[in-house]
């Protein structure tokens, strides 16, 4: 259009109209496509600006994947979300307006659902093929089998012996474990040796109540059918080779540490040195968990990162010494490997454990960069990290060591990278007192994050957390690191010229000053946080918002405290269940209305069970018995129970004795309760007005927690659905 022409306009247009007034004719659905292509150019533009940052969340899609594939119920949900990720796939490839105007957005799609799909069919791939059938019932039987692990536990006075035998003629190869007495314990019952025994076998235990440990999953996943107990002494048939040289050198390495080392601090050291928890005392352990301390026990990032340092120090160290050598070669690149095998030999010697391996892949990740000059500490070194363990071991996503570890690591990481911790960490001229005196206040700062991260995962899984975890860290970690580890290393070099004892000394007077911590960090009023068991929702919510704060940058990354505070108003309004049961229907505890304690039906010395009830109903163990309640009354046969719920008083029959009753009277007393829990089976005749919760459907159920004010039950059977570990109904 030149100078002075008068623009275009419709032919049909009237005096004074403007040609924007046509978008008020547009329809609806174009106004809706206008403002949805607006948002999708705002996501493509953000995931443009994140460039490499976009990479760790594969790994969240992978492990994203894998933990659908636990909470979905069965197969025809795993099959309808892998149709869901291949149409998200082939939708985002096949659509060329995102191609031509989105592609960061249709490549994350794209990725996002092929990787989740990954993860999805990864982890039920390895189901299949390594998941072990339990056996059918608990049964005592003679067993010809050869030992393929020995795990010694002289704290527990026992040694667990893994065997693969065939428990008939007929039948197929199966993996059972049992424990075996110290005082029937040979030298020469090792790996590879083949032994006859008779053994007390049963099914691996499945959870006995929602949200308890699930020994029948991880039980599948390692290939055991059936675990149990030796009765009488075992028969040697044929020697063994010990397992090979690092099976091997574990044994001698634990056993030469605690002959060095007595007590508590021996079994410590036994633990760095070599892995070998199985000596340490149950109350120490205790101690150490409530401290916030159980990290230094599992050999992991703390462990691994002090021997790679170490040997990475000294490596580059003794080789500058040699001029003609780093004159010709990178030192850096040669002392990288040097501590690379150093990390690689310690994680195979320690037992290699998923915390293990994930800290020596990162710590391998951590020296190539450093060999190539780039920057070690990434959010993306750490996504490499979780992909390998995730490929190698999916089961593991679901499991409170991988969570806790990688979680640990990823809060160091992002606070690392916040711009005000770059600032109060920059170089300054300041004296050393001042530098001391901010690593100090660095160190208290991590370890505070770190316990904020911790909290939820450890809540969720063991329904209890540490709260001054960070104040005891703040001195623990450098004493691990510094003192007890390096005179660890030493007291073993300089025993091969018999000059160790003084070492020796010293390592046992910091690891008593690890347990004094532990010890005065635990007693402390309110050092444990006690919660009873959250549901699902609400750890996928503070996973969702952590995920978020530690990946994102920018002010987006505060979005991450909607879910985080979403998840904290519910837990804080999280009430402990009236009622539960145990999957065989033996044990039931009624919880006080205020919370503080409950009633078990039958007094128990299992620690297990006891431990179970208090842990699922937030308690410290304030249990007393039903029949000693004012509000109980209990004969041979039924104790009779009221509780006030919701408005309403609720009437309970718990069965208590074996004995054959009249069923006229039993059917009476029935329908005069609201609840009904047995042991045994119960005739169809006994209809009580809510729930009869009896042998039979306590097999189809697994354990209850019931909530009354709410009528809910959540049972084991709903959270397992019918994966291959849960043999509810079968």
């Amino acid at each position: 259009m030149g100078r002075g022409e008068a623009p275009l306009e419709p032919l049909d247009a009237e005096p004074g109209h403007e040609p924007e007034a046509d978008a008020a004719l547009q329809q609806s659905q174009w106004r809706n496509r206008t403002r949805l292509s607006s948002a999708a150019g705002w996501i493509d533009a953000r995931l443009d600006a994140a460039g490499f940052d976009r990479a760790p969340w594969l790994a969240v899609a992978l492990g994203g994947g894998i933990a659908a594939w636990f909470v979905l119920p069965s197969a025809g949900w795993w099959v309808a979300l892998i149709g869901l990720c291949s149409l998200g796939a082939v939708a985002s490839w096949s659509n060329d307006r995102l191609a031509e105007y989105y592609p960061f957005l249709r490549s994350s799609l794209l990725a996002v659902s092929l990787v989740a799909l990954l993860g999805i069919a990864l982890v039920w791939a390895k189901s299949e093929l390594i998941g072990a059938s339990p056996i059918d019932r608990p049964l005592v039987t003679t067993i010809d089998g050869r030992i393929i692990a020995r795990e010694e536990q002289p704290a527990r006075n026992r040694v667990r012996l893994t065997f693969a035998t065939r428990l008939d003629d007929a039948g197929d190869a199966k993996a059972i474990r049992v424990n075996l007495p110290l005082d029937l314990d040979r030298t020469d019952y090792v790996e590879g040796a083949t032994l006859r025994l008779r053994a007390r076998l049963m099914p691996p235990a499945p959870p006995m109540l929602p949200g308890s440990y699930n020994f029948a999953r991880a039980a599948w996943f390692n290939g055991l059918s059936a675990t149990g107990s030796v009765i009488g002494e075992p028969q040697l048939k044929e020697a063994g080779d010990g397992g090979g040289f690092i099976a091997s050198a574990q044994r001698r390495l634990a056993a030469h540490v605690r002959s060095q080392l007595g007590g508590s601090p021996g079994a410590i050291a036994a633990a760095f040195a070599s892995g070998d928890r199985g000596a340490i005392d149950e109350a120490d352990d205790d101690a150490m968990r409530d401290a916030g301390l159980t990290h230094l026990l599992s050999i992991s990032g703390v462990h691994v990162s002090a021997v790679v340092a170490a040997a990475y120090f000294i490596a580059i160290k003794l080789l500058a010494l040699w001029p003609w050598l780093a004159l010709r070669v990178r030192l850096p690149v040669v002392a990288a490997a040097i501590a690379a095998g150093a990390g690689i030999g310690y994680t195979l010697l320690t037992g290699a454990e998923v915390p293990t391996v994930r800290s020596c892949a990162a710590a391998l990740l951590v020296l190539f960069a450093l060999a190539l000059g780039r920057e070690p500490l990434s959010m993306r070194m750490l996504a490499v990290a979780a992909g390998g363990v995730m490929l190698l071991w999916p089961e593991s996503v679901v499991g409170p060591s991988f969570q806790m570890s990688f979680a640990a690591v990823m809060s160091i990481i992002a606070l690392s990278e916040t711009e005000a911790v770059r600032r109060f960490m920059s170089a300054r001229e300041e004296g050393a007192a001042a530098r001391i005196v901010r690593w100090l206040a660095m160190l208290l700062l991590t370890g505070l994050v770190i316990e904020i991260a911790l909290m939820p995962i450890a809540l969720y899984h063991f329904n209890r957390s540490g709260l001054y975890g960070a104040l005891a860290n703040v001195i623990a970690i450098p004493l691990t690191t510094f003192i007890t580890m390096p005179l660890i290393a030493l007291a073993l070099l300089a025993d091969l010229f018999g000059l160790g004892a003084p070492l020796w000394w010293l390592c046992g007077k910091s690891l008593d000053l690890l347990l004094a911590i532990a010890h005065f960090t635990a007693d402390r009023p309110g050092a444990v946080k006690l919660l009873p068991t959250m549901a699902r929702w609400h750890f996928a919510l503070f996973i969702a918002g952590g995920l978020w704060l530690a990946l994102w940058h920018g002010r987006g990354r505060l979005y991450g405290f909607v879910p985080v505070a979403v998840g904290a108003i519910a837990l804080l309004t999280l009430q402990p269940p009236d009622v539960l049961v145990t999957d065989d229907g033996r044990h039931v505890a009624l919880v006080d209305a205020d919370g503080r304690g409950a009633a078990l039906l039958r007094d128990t010395k299992s620690d297990y069970v006891r431990d179970n009830l208090s842990e699922q109903a937030g308690l410290d163990g304030n249990l007393r018995v039903l029949g000693d309640s004012p509000e109980a009354n209990c004969n041979r046969d039924f104790c009779t129970a009221t509780m006030e719920r919701g408005g309403r008083t609720w009437r309970l029959l718990l069965s208590l004795g074996r004995d054959n009753v009249p069923e006229r009277d039993l059917a009476a007393a029935c329908a005069a309760a609201d609840i009904v829990i047995a042991d045994r089976w119960l005739p169809r005749s006994c209809q009580p007005r809510w729930l009869k919760a009896d042998r039979r459907y306590l097999k189809e159920s697994g354990g209850l927690s019931i909530n009354l004010a709410n009528r809910r039950i959540t049972s084991v059977a709903q959270r397992e659905g019918v994966h291959g570990w849960w043999r509810g109904g079968r």
